[in-house]
């Protein structure tokens, strides 16, 4: 069975084919934000002046600005959009150097040793 014969793999089209534009070109190569962790977790919330440039962002951009209108995670925005995480982050990325997003960063570690923040959280376990 030759592995390149055409009538022994059936071909995918439509549908069945899945996205075609790969996300490297989606992000024009790039694999990093230029600015801004992103984590899964950040927030993102479309500013107001973004309305007036919507009309010249690419389809993608302009998902995800419609759909930060309200405040979503990068996670929330991958899964919306059916774009892998990393290719989110660089868009989001673009729109945040445009400034027409604006996002919310987790705390970081250091901001986390607090001993009440604990005792809230094994209160609100036991509560459980």
């Amino acid at each position: 069975m030759n592995p390149f014969d055409e009538r022994s793999h059936p071909q995918w089209v439509g549908e069945d084919a899945g996205p075609i534009v790969r996300p490297y070109v989606l992000t024009r190569g790039r694999t990093e934000p230029t600015r801004g962790r992103f984590d899964l977790i950040t927030l993102v919330v479309t500013v107001r002046s973004a309305l007036l440039k919507e009309t010249a962002l690419d389809p993608e951009c302009q998902a995800i600005v419609k759909l930060c209108y309200q405040p979503q995670s990068v996670a929330e925005i991958a899964a919306h959009t059916n774009l892998p995480a990393g290719t989110v982050r660089v868009l989001l990325s673009d729109l945040l150097d445009q400034d027409l997003i604006a996002l919310q960063e987790p705390h970081t570690e250091t901001d986390m040793h607090d001993e009440r923040l604990y005792r809230a959280v094994l209160d609100g376990l036991r509560a459980l």
